[in-house]
């Protein structure tokens, strides 16, 4: 699933921490479970490509791409629809890790008073195997699919690529833009995708200033 590997990116497996801060985190998972929701046809855009609405609701069988479904109860804009999943995505995306054995999740404290969480890789073949995929793309070494486009393009959203991968920062960012602007996928699959990163960053900015004023 695109938000399991995604999250496997945010993990920095020296410190069992994120790379990026929670509310992006949260954000860009939201958006790959959008993504995921739209590749399953079980949501689409509109006809003026502005908002989302459910399409067919025959059930899913994964519980969090189930639940998801059923927070989109009316046609709403991308931004809308990341707001509304991301409540609780991480918490639930890492359970679905450790579930599955890819991931540990251990209780830690924050300044040594507010509970946190920390990530311990323990499927270190998927791990590696995602990283590498990702990483061949944003250095050049090959061009995106569908998959790896995917995550760039959030990562992208989550200002995250040049803190998942080693390498010049600027560099790692241009690249990163101009993958997420590729031609990886075709023209209705593309548009969609980049109108839901549209969303994960206007919900990140939209947070953001939230918490400023």
């Amino acid at each position: 699933m695109l938000h399991e590997e995604l999250m496997l990116l945010f993990i920095n497996q020296q410190t069992g921490k994120l790379h990026v801060d929670s509310t992006s985190a949260e954000n860009a998972l939201a958006g790959a479970v959008l993504i995921e929701l739209v590749n399953s046809g079980r949501v689409a855009f509109e006809p003026d490509g502005k908002k989302l609405r459910v399409v067919d609701p025959a059930p899913l069988t994964n519980p969090l791409l189930q639940e998801s479904v059923s927070r989109i109860d009316q046609p709403m804009k991308p931004q809308k629809a990341v707001e509304r999943l991301r409540k609780r995505v991480r918490d639930t995306v890492a359970a679905e890790l450790e579930t599955g054995g890819a991931v540990r999740v251990e209780a830690r404290k924050v300044l040594g008073i507010f509970p946190g969480r920390s990530y311990v890789i323990t499927d270190e073949r998927r791990n590696d195997e995602v990283r590498q995929a990702v990483g061949d793309v944003v250095r050049g070494y090959r061009g995106a699919d569908e998959r790896t486009g995917s995550l760039i393009t959030l990562l992208h959203a989550a200002n995250g690529v040049h803190r998942v991968f080693e390498g010049d920062k600027r560099e790692l960012k241009r690249r990163a833009k101009d993958i997420a602007d590729g031609n990886w996928a075709g023209d209705a699959v593309r548009k969609a995708i980049q109108a839901i990163q549209a969303g994960v960053m206007a919900a990140t900015a939209a947070a953001a200033a939230a918490s400023s004023g």
